[in-house]
C-alpha cells in the first residue's frame, strides 16, 4: 500500500482565470477542430442507450457534434443507419467474441468506408485483454479512427496510444449515474485525469476524449482548457425529445429515465440481470423533460465561445494555451439551487 498525497482536482475545484482579450465578440471564436480525420465541434454524446441514439446523432450532426451510437442496436438497424455515410457517428462495441462477430458482420455488409469511427468501450481499461484487443482490432482495421477506454493515468494512456488507439477515453467514476467509486473505491478526479492523460497522449501524437463529470457548459470549457481533444457528455444530453429512456409523468410534469450502462436496469434489459460474480455499478434516475436537444447544443456552444472570449482564445484549439486554473473553495452562488 502507498499513498500519493499530491492534490488531484475535479471540475468543481477550479475556475478559469480571465485574461486580457482582443476579441470583440463571441462570434469571432472558432469552435471547429480539424484533426485530419475529423472536422467539427469535438463534443460527443455518450454511447449509453439513453443518449447514444440515432435521433441524437442526427440532431447533433446539425451542430457539427459527434454521437457514439450505443452498442445494443441490432445489425439491421445499424446497417440502415450507417448505409448512408455518417460523418459524425461512432460505432460502439465491447471486447467479447460476440462484439467482434457483430462488427465483422456489419462491416462486411456495408460499403467500405461508411463507418469511420469505432469506440471500444469497457469500464476497466487496465486489463491486458483489453489492450491486446485494441492492438489487434487496429491492425485488422487500420483505416478506422479508434476511440478506446476507459483509463485515468498517463502510463496506460501511453500504452494504448502505442497499441494503435487514436483517441484514449479518460474517466473512471465521474459520471452522474455511475456508482463505480461507491461500489469499488476506485477512481481519479476528472480534471487531473484529463491533464495527466492529455500530457501523456500528446507526447506520442495521440489524443484523448474526456468522458464523464461535466454537468454544465462551464465544465465542458474546463475539460477543453485542461487539454482534452474531445469531450463526451451523458447527462447533459439526457431527457430530451431525441434521447432514449422511458417517458413518465409525475405530478403533471414529464420525466425521462436515464441510467448507467452498468446499472441493474441496463443489465436486466440486455443481459438478463446482474451476474452473480459482479455488482451493479450504475443507477437509474428520472430526468425532467428538456424538450429539443438543439437548445442544449446551443447552450454548450455559447458557453464555449464565451469562455474563449474571457481568456482571449480565438479558437477552441487555443483554449488550453490560454487557460490558467485557480483553485477555489466555491465555484458559484448556490442560494437558488
Amino acid at each position: 500500500m502507498r499513498i500519493l498525497d499530491d492534490i488531484k482536482l475535479d471540475f468543481n475545484d477550479v475556475l478559469i482565470r480571465p485574461k486580457r482579450s482582443t476579441l470583440g465578440s463571441r462570434s469571432e471564436v472558432e469552435l471547429n477542430r480539424n484533426h485530419g480525420f475529423f472536422n467539427g465541434v469535438p463534443v460527443v454524446a455518450a454511447n449509453m442507450d439513453t443518449t447514444g441514439t440515432f435521433e441524437i446523432a442526427d440532431a447533433l450532426a446539425q451542430h457539427g457534434m459527434m454521437t457514439a451510437i450505443h452498442k445494443h442496436y441490432d445489425i439491421e438497424a445499424l446497417y440502415a443507419f450507417f448505409f448512408t455515410k455518417r460523418q459524425y457517428a461512432i460505432y460502439s462495441m465491447g471486447i467479447t467474441p460476440t462484439d467482434l462477430h457483430k462488427w465483422n458482420t456489419l462491416k462486411s455488409k456495408l460499403p467500405k468506408g461508411n463507418i469511420k469511427f469505432v469506440c471500444i468501450d469497457v469500464a476497466n481499461g487496465y486489463t491486458e485483454r483489453f489492450i491486446d484487443f485494441c492492438k489487434a482490432f487496429k491492425a485488422d482495421n487500420p483505416d478506422i479512427t479508434l476511440f478506446a477506454g476507459n483509463v485515468v493515468t498517463g502510463d496506460i494512456t501511453e500504452q494504448l496510444v502505442l497499441a494503435g488507439v487514436d483517441i484514449v477515453k479518460v474517466g473512471i467514476g465521474p459520471g452522474s449515474v455511475c456508482t463505480t467509486r461507491l461500489k469499488t473505491g476506485v477512481g481519479y478526479p476528472q480534471l487531473s485525469a484529463i491533464m495527466e492523460c492529455a500530457d501523456a497522449a500528446h507526447g506520442l501524437g495521440g489524443r484523448i476524449i474526456a468522458d464523464g463529470g461535466c454537468v454544465t457548459a462551464g465544465d465542458v470549457a474546463k475539460a477543453f482548457g485542461a487539454g482534452a481533444d474531445f469531450v463526451m457528455l451523458g447527462s447533459m444530453f439526457a431527457g430530451h425529445e431525441e434521447s432514449g429512456g422511458e417517458t413518465t409523468v409525475q405530478d403533471g410534469k414529464m420525466f425521462k429515465t436515464f441510467y448507467g450502462m452498468s446499472s441493474a436496469d441496463a443489465m436486466d434489459k440486455y443481459s438478463g440481470g446482474v451476474a452473480e460474480y459482479r455488482a451493479a455499478e450504475g443507477k437509474a434516475v428520472s430526468v425532467p423533460f428538456k424538450g429539443s436537444v438543439h437548445e442544449t447544443c446551443n447552450d454548450i456552444l455559447g458557453g464555449l465561445r464565451s469562455a474563449c472570449t474571457y481568456v482571449g482564445a480565438r479558437s477552441l484549439k487555443e483554449l488550453p494555451k490560454c487557460t490558467t486554473f485557480v483553485r477555489v473553495n466555491n465555484t458559484h452562488n448556490k442560494i437558488f439551487e
